[in-house]
């Protein structure tokens, strides 16, 4: 039986193709938590709370103590940068778990240990979570 393709051709393009993979898995380093989960990491003092939502629904309301920078500003990085600890763990959410995944992405590539609300705040709301206006 004939292979259509030399071995060598196959490993050859394993090794083009795998570099790629781990560039796409690379500093995807978060942990999406659940709710409950997501409560006790925002219990400890050291953990700053970062809301990614817009500033008109952050007003709407959000979780107590959470700072707000829009992830879908440009200057998010820059912004994050200036205002949260890197040696201090962040925890933050948007509103349904889409933008957050987002930001903890980028913010897990500058180096921060990030925790992130799977369910966004919508999920924090339905399970009755204590919320600030």
């Amino acid at each position: 039986m004939r292979i259509p393709f030399p071995m060598k051709t196959i490993v050859a393009l394993l090794c083009l193709l795998f570099p790629f993979c781990a560039c796409q898995q690379k500093g995807a380093d978060f942990k999406s938590l659940s709710v409950e989960e997501f409560a006790d990491v925002i219990a400890a003092p050291d953990v700053q709370r970062l809301d990614v939502r817009t500033v008109a629904e952050y007003t709407e309301g959000r979780i107590p103590g959470s700072l707000n920078i829009n992830v879908l500003d440009p200057l998010f990085a820059q912004m994050a940068d200036s205002l949260l600890q890197k040696d201090q763990p962040v925890a933050l959410y948007c509103r349904s778990g889409r933008r957050s995944k987002k930001a903890a992405e980028i913010l897990s590539q500058a180096g921060y240990e990030v925790y992130e609300l799977d369910s966004g705040f919508n999920g924090w709301q339905k399970a009755e979570m204590e919320v600030e206006k």
